[in-house]
């Protein structure tokens, strides 16, 4: 219920003794304002690695022939692995638990040309699921498809960049138009646009895996196996490595220890430390911010203390005329959340405000991106507060409460 008699008396108190309420609430202000401003700089820091990770499934794992490097079963070492189509159909069979499966081919930078213009463009035959491994935009038109790879259809999906450097003037409209590729016609069927932050992946042309071991090479020999590991656990995941792993080595006859032989970049693995690493950071974060916000709110705690010590004779008066224990208590807690209440949502606005002003001016960094406080951060610190500033009254209230008129009145 609304009562103005208590809040001009609150006001009037504040009034009365601005220094003394200036830096109480501002150890209460500070303590929100580090706490955001603490949240949302690790918030940005967990944005900038996150944006390091675009362009590939976290989930995905990718295994690329080598050469061996140790001796195995009386063959020598600095053999070259060449893995092959039947790798790929074993894997996709054997191994369970993957959701999308691919091979791949590095044909490197071929020349590519549409009429009279022409660049050198990195073409990547694989298989229709790694549009999904690599989590590529389609701007225009479709990925390769199973279709293209059980016909060797000459089909490509190539990068905004390619379609940027060989089709202008009146020639802009590159799906449907056909591209020469190491002098083969290949129709263009897509435009993608991938989220990785190497500009080369922009300069990229899918084409079916099967036309490519067709037309460049006559062989059935892949150089890499991608896959995504769905929705399995790190600690799954980590054991769909090794099975695939284990299957190679056997197939393959090299040591399943041998790094050099087969290389293999597990994303869940960088995911998993990263999660780790940010969780720490965070838990880190909040011991400090509510580390410095108690201290604010013992800082109140001892302010409404002195407080009720120094309106310990009204306090008589009050309850010599009637007043309720529930009344005092009332009272001093209201005066204690109305501190800690304001100091805290000046604080909060000021944090939000300065993450707002360094988004905006800061120049674009590799591993800090967009600090922010999201609402429900904001509104957990607002709760927080209001507990907090009924805490901190709340015994030098009973304290109040229990004061007998007598005893009061002849306080000095």
């Amino acid at each position: 219920m609304f009562e103005l008699d208590k809040w001009q008396e609150i006001f009037s108190t504040v009034k009365k003794n601005q220094l003394r309420t200036f830096l109480t609430g501002f150890s209460v202000a500070w303590g929100i304002f580090m706490l955001v401003v603490l949240l949302g700089s690790g918030k940005g820091l967990e944005n900038g690695v996150a944006e390091q990770f675009k362009g590939g499934a976290t989930n995905g794992v990718w295994i690329t022939s080598g050469v061996t490097s140790m001796k195995y079963k009386g063959l020598k070492s600095g053999r070259n692995i060449k893995f092959t189509n039947e790798d790929y159909n074993s894997l996709n069979t054997s191994v369970k638990g993957h959701d999308h499966i691919s091979a791949r081919l590095f044909l490197g930078n071929n020349l590519t040309s549409y009429k009279n213009q022409y660049g050198s463009f990195f073409i990547s035959p694989c298989h229709p699921d790694y549009g999904y491994i690599k989590e590529i935009e389609l701007l225009q038109g479709r990925f390769v498809n199973n279709i293209d790879i059980r016909d060797f259809r000459k089909v490509a999906v190539i990068g905004e960049k390619v379609k940027s450097a060989l089709f202008k003037g009146k020639d802009t409209v590159a799906m449907g138009k056909y591209i020469t590729v190491n002098g083969v016609l290949f129709k263009v069927v897509g435009i993608f646009r991938d989220f990785s932050r190497n500009d080369n992946e922009q300069k990229r042309i899918y084409i079916p895996i099967s036309t490519a071991q067709r037309i460049f090479n006559g062989d059935n020999v892949i150089q890499q196996i991608a896959f995504t590991t769905g929705v399995a656990t790190p600690e799954q995941a980590t054991t769909m490595v090794e099975n695939t792993k284990s299957l190679l080595s056997r197939r393959h006859t090299y040591d399943i220890k041998d790094e050099r032989a087969v290389e293999v970049w597990n994303k869940n693995e960088d995911v998993k430390r990263f999660t780790a690493l940010f969780a720490g950071i965070r838990l880190f974060i909040w011991i400090i911010g509510i580390g410095t916000i108690i201290a604010g709110v013992v800082g109140v705690s001892n302010i409404m203390m002195i407080v009720v010590k120094e309106r310990t004779k009204e306090i008589g008066v009050r309850k010599a005329l009637g007043a309720t224990p529930s009344s005092i208590i009332g009272l001093i807690l209201q005066e204690a959340i109305v501190i800690t209440g304001f100091s805290g949502y000046v604080g909060l606005v000021l944090g939000i405000g300065l993450l707002e002003l360094v988004s905006s001016k800061m120049p674009v960094t590799d591993f800090f991106k967009n600090p922010e406080a999201d609402f429900s951060i904001a509104m957990g610190a607002t709760i927080l507060l209001t507990v907090a500033g009924a805490v901190a009254g709340f015994i030098p209230a009973m304290n109040a409460a229990k004061v007998r008129p007598v005893d009061a009145l002849r306080d000095e």
